[in-house]
């Protein structure tokens, strides 16, 4: 029997031994579907659930009874689902609605992120903490759950609505903050008496590390996505992302900086480039698997023994933090001039701490800044106030509606509320028809449409041709039209139409029945490459099936009568 060791983990290569992470693993995930069914039964948020979760498995013995209560390999899922989990963020994370979202990103996200600083300093020095460990508690405490809050904002039918722009907004300054303030980090909570030198040499290895991924998001990443993008491959395009987002990751980590950090900036290079919407629809089906990972694996962290001691302060602290930190948002979004009830949504929104938080934190706990019952405190906190955010948000949203400011009619306010509700992209428009697939038949239907001042998307897998459309101006992804995030990026909601332009049966009977669960009064034109098929089409439900065969019957018979005779009467067809 051959026996490899990884760390204090010891994995056996033969004799049908389990790897440990397996074991929990499965653990964590047969745990989830229980307490999911249950929370669904409760009508209870799945977040939630899966705090409590892990929260029973770290504390209930059954790690124990089952070998994998090792906390070293507790906290590398957690490493995992965090870097994965941010890997999703980054890629979501668009310069364009940094730009589009500058108001309420620079004046909001400023105010509510020096304010919730200064706050937390002030709080933890009057309880004599050291001035670094209260920056960084002051950090932590700043920081939201973008993950959370805009899943719900997807989850409320409301993924472009004024307050969730504005969370957005905020969010992304927050990202930019937690960049800059990682990267500082180890120099900040350091006891060396040059810290200024300490500090310039972390902002050099910053400045380093930015500046290689701005050179190969511009020399190497795009050559290797085309090639890639080449060979019409989906797994290997996959596996490339995956690969460059652990890369990313690991150079990240050699330098000092966070795994966590390297993912998100890994997924930031990505989302600029004309394949971040493929990559989203190929990973953001795992994003939702990833925040169960990352919420079980905070529940896992927590000790249950510690926590029950401070209960009390947990409870008040978790209390006082959404209060405070929402009073806060609620000012922010207000000077963002956003409207009274939809202020309370985005301060439900960012009321809790975030997954950064707990990104900072496992940094402070390697450089041993807090003791273990203040890590403990933050970490129930945290989860507590992550937790709380859906259903805030859904009272703050149920509170909107039923406010009369919704009907303020044509103001300045609203008028600026619909512009923030946009980015001046695909976003706008209306009664769209979507092209999947950009062959001779869909360039001549694209022109056509064009010649009639119809809005088109279209949908293609040559990089080239998609390179080529959106530089000349055309709304063009670069994406799968099977996959639902690639008909959801095309504002499928919002088009009138969908045109599969290419005769592939399985492929196009894929793409008409995902758009049809999506819009069932969507307009659906196909092309049929042989009329035995045409049953299939029929039961999908299309509204116009144009069969070749048929097609290119009448067109052979049309041109072989014109050749006898100049007149051409169609009944001969």
């Amino acid at each position: 029997m051959m026996n490899l060791r990884i760390g204090n983990v010891d994995i056996l290569a033969a004799g049908g031994a389990v790897p440990p992470i397996f074991v929990l693993l499965t653990l964590v995930l047969s745990s989830v579907v229980i307490v999911s069914l249950l929370c669904s039964q409760l009508k209870q948020s799945l977040l939630i659930g899966y705090f409590v979760c892990g929260l029973v498995l770290s504390n209930s013995g059954i790690l124990d009874l089952a070998g994998v209560g090792d906390s070293d390999l507790i906290h590398n899922l957690s490493e995992i689902g965090i870097v994965l989990l941010l890997f999703t963020l980054g890629i979501e994370f668009s310069v364009k609605e940094l730009k589009a979202l500058r108001r309420p990103a620079l004046l909001g996200g400023g105010l509510q992120v020096g304010l919730c600083i200064a706050l937390a300093m002030g709080v933890g020095m009057m309880f004599e903490l050291e001035w670094r460990a209260s920056l960084l508690l002051g950090f932590m405490v700043c920081l939201s759950s973008t993950a959370v809050s805009l899943k719900t904002f997807q989850d409320l039918g409301l993924p472009e609505s004024p307050q969730a722009r504005v969370t957005l907004g905020m969010a992304l300054f927050q990202d930019l903050m937690t960049i800059l303030f990682m990267v500082l980090l180890p120099a900040l909570v350091s006891q060396s008496s040059d810290s200024g030198g300490g500090l310039i040499y972390a902002l050099l290895k910053g400045i380093g590390f930015t500046v290689f991924l701005v050179v190969i998001s511009r020399f190497g990443l795009p050559q290797m996505l085309d090639a890639v993008a080449k060979s019409r491959s989906r797994e290997l395009f996959t596996v490339t992302v995956i690969g460059l987002c652990a890369a990313v990751a690991l150079l990240s980590g050699v330098l000092g900086l966070s795994p966590a950090l390297g993912a998100f900036a890994a997924g930031v290079v990505v989302s600029e480039s004309i394949y971040s919407h493929r990559v989203l629809s190929d990973i953001l089906p795992f994003k939702d698997l990833f925040l169960t990972i990352f919420f079980v694996s905070v529940g896992l962290l927590i000790d249950l023994e510690v926590v029950m001691n401070k209960w009390v302060t947990v409870l008040i602290v978790t209390v006082v933090l959404v209060i405070v930190k929402g009073g806060v948002v609620y000012l922010a979004a207000r000077l963002s001039r956003l409207q009274h009830s939809r202020s309370l949504v985005v301060a439900g929104a960012l009321c809790g701490m975030g997954e950064f938080s707990i990104v900072v934190l496992n940094r402070s706990m390697d450089l041993k800044v807090f003791d273990e019952g203040i890590e403990q405190l933050i970490l129930a906190s945290t989860a507590l106030s992550m937790a709380l955010v859906p259903t805030l948000m859904k009272l703050g949203v149920n509170y909107c509606l039923k406010c009369s400011d919704r009907n303020v009619g044509n103001s300045e306010e609203n008028k600026w509320e619909h512009e923030i509700g946009m980015d001046g992209q695909i976003e706008d428009l209306h009664d769209h028809v979507i092209i999947c697939g950009y062959g001779p038949v869909g360039q001549n239907l694209h022109k056509n449409l064009e010649s009639l001042h119809i809005p088109v998307v279209i949908l293609e897998m040559n990089p080239e041709t998609v390179k080529r459309l959106v530089g000349d101006g055309h709304f063009a992804l670069f994406v799968d039209a099977r996959d639902r995030e690639a008909l959801k990026a095309a504002k499928i909601e919002q088009a009138r139409g969908l045109a599969v332009t290419f005769p592939d049966k399985p492929i196009s009977l894929t793409i008409v029945h995902t758009a049809r669960e999506m819009k069932e009064d969507l307009l659906l034109y196909v092309r049929c490459k042989f009329k035995a098929d045409l049953a299939d089409f029929e039961e999908a439900r299309i509204d116009h099936v144009l069969l070749d065969e048929e097609q290119s019957g009448r067109a052979m018979i049309k041109r072989v009568m014109l050749s006898y005779s100049e007149e051409f009467d169609e009944s001969w067809m």
